[in-house]
């Protein structure tokens, strides 16, 4: 009886496990409708049934202010992405979370498998705190019918070249500038203006060097002789770009961002050259742009936090194909598209990324940038010479870095 009384209550009466309560995951970024994280967010929630995602679109003027104010109170997102260069200060602070041996553990993140230049910006005092989500960078578009038109049969190479270039294809009657570019006071100026400080010479922490007052300079000249619009100083990169696709400029700085916009929506034949350096044989540099995979290290859920950061290093494979964005790494090859154009350009932006320099990293790098852009501005506008406005750049920038 005892053992019939045994089956049967193993068998009809057995106590239920308790079903596990879901995690919830908070994922922030600036990422729009058409843009990876929101259909990789609901992929991955689809995925993990004892996760629930919840995703917020923050945009980018605010992206910064919103995450450290939740930050402060205690309500910050579990998985953020944050603009590169701001990594190290999110990192100083003790914000974040250090991931350092979980990616040592990890069988999908291979820190040797990230170009060097977005790894670097992810990481700061020795320790890994992030997890690059893409990467891009700026290099030369140019109107190739343009160029025919004007008799130049190759883009620039070198500063000089691009100037004598500009000043040939520059036409105010049709409202046509030379080039396009932005020198917007905010990190898109910074993002643009500095590779040409580097190409010359100097860096962040030395920008009035001989090299930084060239790099100015040069800038100056494309405003000062109408070479560029003087709206330069006010508007995006997206702005700009749009002067150049909708035929009103014969050259634009601007980044891979731009490959679908240009095949989907130019009226022209269309190409994309390295970065002019200052003359012929000088070093090469350009920007590097895009975003960390963070954790902030005030999540209840590390674990669930960082499969989230796994699974999305999982889909870099499709990144390009699926949302025209370049992944941060050097063990994927990007297949043909099919367009020429666009593959065409897609290669010579590979090339500019070997190149490509993080912004610092320091953890006061928005001061710096503000100081940078200031000094741009000035000089841009003519209240201050380039010389002038480095040296109180430098100035503030010492007092920054503790020089």
């Amino acid at each position: 009886m005892l053992c019939v009384s045994a089956a049967a209550l193993s068998l009809g009466t057995a106590v239920p496990t308790l079903a596990q309560e879901p995690v919830t995951l908070n994922i922030w970024t600036v990422d729009k409708t058409g843009q990876p994280t929101p259909d990789l967010a609901r992929e991955f929630d689809e995925s993990e049934p004892n996760i629930d995602v919840v995703y917020r679109e923050v945009n980018f003027a605010d992206l910064m202010s919103e995450a450290m104010r939740a930050y402060s109170v205690g309500r910050a997102p579990d998985v953020f992405a944050v603009d590169n260069p701001d990594t190290a200060m999110l990192a100083a602070n003790g914000a974040l979370l250090d991931l350092t041996d979980m990616i040592e553990q990890s069988d999908v993140i291979n820190v040797d498998e990230y170009f060097e230049g977005p790894m670097a910006s992810a990481t700061w005092d020795g320790r890994i705190y992030g997890v690059p989500k893409a990467t891009n960078t700026i290099a030369l578009y140019y109107n190739k019918d343009m160029f025919e038109e004007a008799g130049i049969e190759e883009p620039p190479k070198t500063w000089d070249e691009l100037i004598e270039d500009a000043r040939i294809l520059n036409d105010p009657e049709n409202d046509v500038y030379g080039v396009a570019f932005s020198a917007k006071a905010s990190e898109e100026g910074t993002f643009q203006f500095l590779p040409f400080v580097q190409m010359a010479g100097g860096s962040y922490d030395n920008i009035n060097s001989e090299g930084g007052v060239e790099a100015l300079t040069f800038f100056k000249t494309l405003l000062d002789e109408g070479l560029a619009s003087p709206d330069t100083v006010s508007r995006t990169q997206w702005a700009s770009t749009a002067t150049f696709n909708a035929g009103n400029a014969a050259m634009a700085i601007s980044g891979p961002w731009e490959i679908n916009r240009m095949a989907d929506e130019a009226e022209f034949d269309w190409g994309v050259t390295l970065l002019p350096t200052p003359a012929e044989g000088s070093p090469r540099s350009s920007a590097m742009g895009d975003y960390n995979w963070v954790i902030f290290s005030s999540t209840k859920h590390p674990e669930e936090a960082f499969k989230a950061l796994e699974f999305f290093a999982e889909q870099d494979k499709d990144l390009f194909e699926r949302f025209g964005q370049i992944p941060a790494r050097n063990d994927i090859e990007i297949p043909p598209t099919g367009n020429e154009a666009k593959d065409e350009a897609l290669h010579v932006f590979l090339e500019q990324m070997q190149y490509s320099q993080p912004r610092g990293p320091h953890p006061q790098w928005p001061k710096i940038s503000k100081a940078i852009q200031t000094a741009l501005q000035s000089a841009l506008a003519g209240s201050q010479t380039p010389q002038q406005a480095l040296d109180q750049a430098q100035a503030q920038i010492d007092k920054i870095t503790g020089k």
